[in-house]
């Protein structure tokens, strides 16, 4: 049977800090997510913005065994499994989760070596488990988001904060669920997250950009800069290492 673990791209000698990425999948699948899969592909540019603020941080990608959440939450429960097997010298990780990773890393992040939070359009259902997460926490959607539900994740937040738990939420207007149109807002917030920059606390609207209108119009031309920006973070960074947990 598959193990779930975590691909490195990076593990500087003696790194205490991994900034630990979760990426998209599928309600129901058994099937395996190999390396070069959309969803996982989806992950590289993030896990480059990491890189260039944390120099002294392991970067790593999660692997799950399988594509889908299922009925036992297989992703959250490979997360964890891969939070309590990582070697004792990673003491603090921040979680970066896109989509169906969104879910894992909230629904692992009481787990004690999660220091903070980022829900990419994380997939964030009414019934979903509050989970007191520690703050950095910080959900980010697009209005242009079809896959995901941005309602769903500020109920979440307000849940969150009802309990007493502080957190930022960002609308990025124009802004679809694979987090591609607004390359350098989308770098920013994780770059901002990993250097543990304070948020706001509150619920921000960052409005179009300047000429995004005539770029939403050229749609292949965004395809293609897209692509070419995954490609290229891809070909950055290379696995360096693979952890699989035990």
């Amino acid at each position: 049977m598959r193990r779930p673990g975590v691909d490195l791209v990076r593990h500087p000698a003696g790194a205490s800090e991994l900034v630990l990425l979760a990426h998209g999948g599928e309600e129901h699948s058994y099937a395996d997510p190999h390396l070069w899969r959309p969803a996982l592909l989806r992950m590289w540019p993030f896990a480059r913005a990491a890189r260039s603020v944390a120099p002294q941080a392991a970067i790593g990608l999660l692997r799950y065994r399988f594509r889908g959440w299922n009925e036992d939450g297989d992703a959250a429960a490979d997360l964890r499994t891969v939070l309590d097997e990582l070697p004792p010298v990673i003491s603090r990780v921040l979680l970066i989760g896109h989509s169906m990773g969104g879910r894992a890393v909230v629904a692992a992040g009481d787990h004690p070596r999660v220091a903070g939070v980022l829900g990419l359009a994380p997939w964030l259902p009414p019934d979903e488990p509050l989970v007191m997460l520690r703050p950095p926490v910080t959900f980010v959607h697009g209005t242009d988001e079809t896959i995901t539900s941005p309602a769903g994740t500020a109920a979440y937040a307000q849940r969150l904060r009802a309990a007493g738990v502080d957190v930022t939420t960002y609308s990025l207007a124009g802004e679809g669920h694979a987090m591609l149109r607004r390359a350098k807002d989308r770098d920013r917030l994780v770059t901002e997250f990993v250097e543990g920059k304070p948020a706001g606390g509150g619920d921000e609207h960052w409005p179009a950009v300047r000429d995004q209108a005539a770029r939403d119009r050229a749609v292949r031309g965004q395809v293609v800069s897209a692509v070419g920006d995954i490609l290229s973070a891809r070909l950055q960074l290379l696995v360096k290492e693979r952890f699989r947990a035990e």
